[in-house]
């Protein structure tokens, strides 16, 4: 387990949170799989749950708003910006879509949410007080962020000119994927979406310390899995959908990957 006490580099996903009809219900299942301590703020926060490995954060649980009941539930992955108006009007230009325009969230961050020009959403968090996930390399933490995407040409053209990444190929004859990095380290994915194995969009990775117990424990929480665990060169994967339908992936070390620096289960 690994502490992070300081803002994220621009362009990398630095937080995560999660919007359903049920909060409480929602921090039943997250509590019990991934063993998070959910405090939930008061009226003036709309109720938003901080998810807590350790006492820092890793996640946030907010409830749909009244008005927008018959929202699914969904995760959303933010991308770290210094400056969150300069990255809505660099969206804009590159074709992407603004849904939510920037606004303050008190004294915590600036925010906003977009699309890209294939209709992938995603959030922008330019930091105040909260930075984004604290904890790094321990389960319940996020481990992973990826935009898969039907049209993988169109999205790579759009991330790197908003975002300024550069690729690392991870291609094969089957596959078409890329890493997203930033001063030449990876921060995140881009794949291209074929058939029904993957939903288009943003999706998200936390680490398990086991992958085939918590494929065991989903359905008893009232979740379901997607797809069974099986090993990759990068771990052990399982995707699933909790208890209100919101997709995420989970992700276990494997002898392939081998043990994480600062892995503590």
């Amino acid at each position: 387990m690994l502490f992070r006490d300081e803002r994220w580099p621009d362009g990398t996903p630095c937080w995560v949170d999660l919007m359903v009809p049920d909060r409480a219900a929602a921090a039943q299942f997250y509590q019990a799989l991934l063993g998070w301590d959910i405090q939930f703020g008061g009226a003036e926060t709309g109720f938003y749950g901080m998810a807590q490995l350790a006492g820092r954060p890793v996640a946030g649980v907010g409830e749909t708003p009244s008005g927008q009941k018959g929202m699914p539930a969904v995760w959303t992955t933010y991308l770290g910006v210094s400056d969150v108006d300069k990255a809505v009007a660099a969206i804009i230009e590159a074709g992407g879509r603004i849904v939510a325009p920037p606004m303050d969230v008190m004294e915590e961050g600036r925010m906003a949410i977009a699309t890209d020009p294939t209709g992938a959403a995603f959030g922008l968090w330019q930091s105040g007080r909260h930075f984004g996930t604290q904890v790094t390399l321990a389960p319940g933490a996020l481990a992973w962020n990826e935009c898969m995407s039907r049209d993988y040409a169109t999205a790579k053209a759009f991330y790197g000119d908003v975002f300024g990444y550069s690729f690392g190929d991870l291609s094969t004859e089957d596959f078409t994927y890329a890493t997203l990095d930033v001063d030449g380290r990876p921060v995140g994915g881009l794949g291209q979406a074929t058939g029904t194995d993957y939903e288009p969009g943003w999706m998200l990775y936390f680490w398990t310390a086991d992958a085939d117990a918590a494929a065991a424990r989903i359905p008893e929480l009232g979740g379901t899995i997607v797809s069974a665990p099986v090993d990759t060169p990068f771990g052990r994967m399982l995707m699933a959908k909790d208890n209100q339908g919101a997709g995420f992936q989970l992700m276990a070390p494997n002898e392939q990957s081998g043990t994480q620096e600062g892995w503590s289960a």
